[in-house]
């Protein structure tokens, strides 16, 4: 695998660094200024990256129509490890984007092997979380999406497995139904904008993803009929594989436009009103008018054993019906980023930047801003002991994971199926 990222792993370290370098994703921090709030996820840091979030930014400043759109694949029972994401959606969602959730049953048969029942099943309890933290939008089932399968299809025209070896290390040993599955997920970042018309859509996602998201973007791109491009005085809108037809007609909506053989010239145009313009003649003419999909990157959240908090590792998560005997197991008997000895830790101080426990703080049960630098101040200048922070920290999960169920049993209605 070139780049040595695997979506579907959950043992894996990741060069964030690489990523940044490498294939282009910009820090998160340089397009938010303009927000009219910034949330908790990126004024911690755990948002730490982003492709082409500006234009996300400029429709939440601006009030124009936007999507935001994310996916589950149900193979295992929701955790803490799953919060981040839909808080993230939940967030822009009251920001006035229009939200979508794909449940990716079908992803969940092929690659981990789970029964269509089993799948429906843990898909209801991600549906459950999301409502508890009051998203409203658009849900559905790959498996029950006639328009989305049919756009898989569209999409899988402009994948090869050249491509597919190459991004994620497919081999001859490959299922077929694997392959598949990535194109579905192609087709479930594009589908908000097959329902409701192209529009900037950001797709909130841990920084594993990315693959989907460089693949899908490469994809939305081949798609296009045109391309849209300002020059000096004029804007040029090129056919890519337009037909005839769509080109006279981007000629026609301009008149003193220039017809050439492919393309068409239009003197002391905007380049935004061609665009929207454009758009509109390729689904006219068969095609999408996609934009390429944004992405914001958020960091994982680690298991309280280190590592990637993973549904396959049991002592790892925190599940949203953790029992209260469990939970203090798995809380008290977390790593810590203390030293070896009390003596160490006062003298010496703890380093919070390296402890499951205040990184559990962090991500969601400390939502004052202050109160968390101030545990991590304490924890730094050897005044917090790991002993006393964990029965803190077990303190506030027990009251989140139980206001958390109310909320879920309070808008248990909103799930279908």
């Amino acid at each position: 695998m070139t780049q040595g990222i695997n979506p579907w792993a959950s043992n894996q370290s990741i060069d964030v660094g690489k990523l940044f370098s490498e294939f282009g994703i910009e820090p998160i921090e340089d397009v938010t200024g303009g927000l009219p709030t910034v949330p908790s996820f990126i004024r911690r840091g755990v948002v730490v990256g982003h492709r082409d979030y500006g234009l996300i930014a400029e429709a939440i400043r601006e009030k124009k129509h936007f999507n935001v759109m994310t996916g589950f694949m149900p193979s295992g029972h929701p955790h803490l490890g799953h919060l981040m994401v839909m808080k993230e959606v939940a967030w822009h969602v009251a920001q006035g984007g229009t939200g979508y959730i794909g449940v990716a049953d079908r992803e969940a048969h092929a690659v981990r092997g789970l029964s269509w029942r089993q799948c429906k099943e843990y898909g209801r309890e991600y549906l459950a979380c999301l409502y508890a933290l009051g998203y409203e939008g658009h849900t559905y089932y790959q498996s029950e999406n006639t328009a989305l399968k049919d756009l898989a299809f569209e999409a899988a025209i402009k994948i090869n497995f050249s491509e597919l070896s190459a991004i994620y290390g497919f081999s001859q040993e490959t299922a077929l139904a694997h392959a598949m599955s990535v194109a579905t997920q192609v087709g479930d970042i594009l589908y908000p904008q097959l329902d409701g018309g192209p529009a900037p859509t950001v797709v909130p996602v841990g920084i594993d993803q990315d693959p989907h998201i460089r693949l899908t973007r490469d994809v939305a791109h081949k798609l296009r009929l045109f391309t849209v491009e300002q020059r000096e005085g004029y804007v040029s809108v090129r056919s890519k594989n337009a037909p005839e037809a769509a080109i006279d007609a981007v000629h026609a909506a301009y008149p003193g436009s220039k017809r050439y053989e492919g393309h068409v010239d239009i003197p002391g145009a905007a380049l935004a009103e061609v665009e929207v313009r454009v758009r509109g003649i390729e689904i006219e003419h068969g095609g999408f008018g996609f934009f390429l999909p944004s992405a914001t990157y958020h960091t994982f959240m680690p298991g309280l054993q280190g590592g990637k908090m993973s549904s396959s590792v049991p002592d790892s998560f925190i599940s949203f019906w953790e029992s209260d005997k469990d939970l203090k197991k798995k809380v008290m008997g977390a790593l810590t980023g203390g030293r070896t000895t009390l003596e160490e830790q006062k003298k010496l101080g703890g380093e919070p930047e390296k402890c499951p426990v205040y990184l559990l703080n962090l991500f969601h049960m400390t939502p004052d801003d202050e109160e968390l630098v101030e545990i991590c101040r304490k924890c730094r200048d050897g005044e917090l002991m790991c002993g006393t922070c964990k029965k803190e920290t077990l303190e506030r999960t027990k009251e989140f994971l139980k206001d958390f169920r109310e909320k879920m049993d309070e808008t248990a209605h909103l799930v279908e199926g």
